[in-house]
């Protein structure tokens, strides 16, 4: 099975920005769709943004529209979310999923059946 290994998360001011990395193991069937989800301290994992690997089609959750930017490298086997005027509400912990098939639901986390570690995204007002 393919795995997913998250990079770039830390702590900034608001304003800031930082560019996650998720970089697969190997390429894979499974990875017809990539994702970026997070996790705030008590609260259900949301959707950020997802991207399909062939075509290169893009979803963006409202509250990160304008802001946030997903690419891809196909030679490096990595997705790429750029994170521009982070804002407080913007902290979580961010994971990258992998998905074979998805169709209309890809931008639902029981779509994705490979998940990453997880990577810590602090913003301080």
């Amino acid at each position: 099975q393919v795995q997913l290994t998250e990079s770039g998360g830390g702590s900034v001011q608001a304003g800031a920005s930082l560019r996650l990395s998720c970089q697969a193991s190997r390429r894979s069937s499974g990875m017809g769709a990539m994702a970026w989800f997070r996790q705030a301290p008590g609260r259900e994992r949301e959707f950020v943004s997802a991207i399909t690997w062939n075509l290169g089609a893009m979803s963006y959750a409202d509250s990160v529209k304008g802001r946030f930017f997903i690419s891809k490298d196909n030679a490096k086997i990595t997705v790429y979310l750029q994170m521009n005027n982070l804002k407080p509400e913007d902290t979580a912990v961010y994971y990258c999923a992998a998905a074979g098939s998805y169709g209309l639901g890809w931008t639902s986390a029981g779509t994705y059946d490979t998940w990453g570690q997880g990577t810590q995204v602090t913003v301080s007002s």
